[in-house]
């Protein structure tokens, strides 16, 4: 019964509607400082598109870092929670591009290509839907040596919180809290950049991710959550 009420739509529409809200909910009723945001006000400005990353478990009150009326799509996978994920971001006005850049995403990558052309910024998580925890992949920093353009790292923190023992270590903030949103440096690839050069940009913003969440936690006087071992195999997947 319950499986079958959460694919109900209006129970899923209700649903998405109500985790919009409570994203709200914790913002308006926490503390919030923002650090290192002269360069990304700077390409808002101007309008210029750039790719932000952040991780999978620093999802959850990412909507509020960005600029409103500055457009962005949200890569999001077709698993399972994607559609209720889409619903609730769109609730902020972040549009989304469904699919992979690596796993039969061709689609989905002529459509990022697309959106960065006309202006549209794009979100990652470079280490969703499933892992390795806080390890970037190379798709977005492939798509930032085709589309020219850079990247920009992300995160958050927050006082109060329940680290979920989900793969990603998914962070569920609580209201009334002290929160910090942190901007990374911006990383850039060059169109003609060799394999050696590209990883070497990869590991730099896997590098660049972990060090300002950890900076944002330490702010907020929370444990740090430390990356996943890195697996046998090397993985190349980027979505929500």
């Amino acid at each position: 019964m319950y499986k079958r009420l959460l694919h109900t739509p209006p129970i899923r529409a209700f649903l998405c509607w109500l985790a919009a809200a409570y994203i709200r909910f914790v913002y308006a009723t926490s503390r919030w400082e923002t650090r290192n945001t002269e360069t990304v006000n700077a390409l808002w400005d101007s309008g210029t598109p750039f790719i932000i990353a952040f991780w999978h478990g620093r999802l959850f009150m990412m909507p509020h870092i960005w600029r409103q009326n500055v457009p962005i799509d949200l890569l999001i996978s077709h698993h399972r929670d994607g559609e209720m994920l889409a619903r609730t971001i769109g609730h902020f006005g972040f549009d989304t591009i469904r699919g992979s850049t690596s796993r039969g995403g061709g689609s989905a990558l002529r459509e990022i290509l697309r959106a960065l052309k006309l202006g549209t910024s794009i979100g990652f998580t470079p280490d969703g839907p499933r892992g390795p925890r806080m390890r970037a992949s190379e798709g977005i920093v492939s798509i930032a040596k085709l589309a020219g353009v850079p990247i920009i790292p992300s995160s958050y923190a927050i006082s109060r919180r329940h680290v979920l023992g989900s793969w990603d270590r998914f962070t569920f903030p609580f209201p009334f809290s002290k929160g910090l949103y942190i901007w990374g440096s911006p990383l850039s690839v060059a169109r003609d950049a060799d394999v050696e050069t590209t990883e070497a940009a990869r590991l730099s913003l896997e590098q660049m991710l972990n060090e300002i969440t950890a900076t944002a936690d330490r702010h907020c006087g929370v444990d740090a959550i430390t990356p996943e071992p890195l697996p046998t195999d090397a993985y190349s997947g980027d979505d929500l």
